[in-house]
């Protein structure tokens, strides 16, 4: 590997089991600064970070959107959300939700930082597994109490999130595919 960065980017997985362990202040810090660190078109940084570790709210999100899921055409859904154990949020100690105001600019913007967070987290030995299934919580009569809870600033959604926690699963690197590059000289 050529360097540090890379290599982290390589090794980096989606974990979607985690030990109960609970992340410290200084890695919780830390993987906030280097979201807030990320590119964004002309320095806007239009993200707004909300750290949850309640696990109640957590579950109450969840659940929320495991509902609206089950709402939409079963050709739609993903078999695991018929499982009664299935959690959006995999059961990890913490979920950072990023919010923003409703442009797509702006969220790909979160989605940057959001990488920043994930590759953060593998540099600390922390798994992580980024989320866009919370969206689902957001589209019920809850959205607006949700958001108060989030304490998203006025006028901002939900953008994406991302769950952190100390790994309790192996995960073999995916096939790189090739053939979905391009070069045009």
């Amino acid at each position: 590997m050529i360097n540090k960065t890379l290599q982290l980017l390589d090794q980096r997985r989606s974990h979607r089991a985690y030990k109960e362990d609970l992340l410290t202040n200084e890695q919780i810090e830390a993987l906030i600064h280097a979201g807030i660190s990320s590119p964004s078109a002309n320095n806007h940084q239009p993200w707004h970070f909300t750290v949850v570790k309640n696990q109640k709210l957590l579950d109450e999100l969840n659940q929320e959107a495991c509902d609206n899921i089950m709402q939409l055409p079963e050709a739609s859904r993903n078999a695991r959300f018929v499982n009664p154990d299935f959690h959006i949020f995999y059961h990890a100690p913490m979920v950072i939700f990023i919010s923003c105001l409703n442009q797509p600019s702006k969220k790909l913007d979160c989605g940057i930082a959001v990488q920043s967070i994930a590759i953060a987290a593998e540099s600390m030995g922390l798994g992580s597994v980024i989320l866009g299934l919370p969206n689902f919580a957001f589209t019920g009569k809850k959205k607006e109490a949700f958001e108060q809870a989030l304490r998203f600033p006025v006028n901002y959604q939900f953008a994406i999130a991302i769950a952190v926690g100390h790994p309790d699963d192996e995960k073999e690197a995916p096939i790189r595919d090739l053939q979905k590059v391009s070069f045009v000289d």
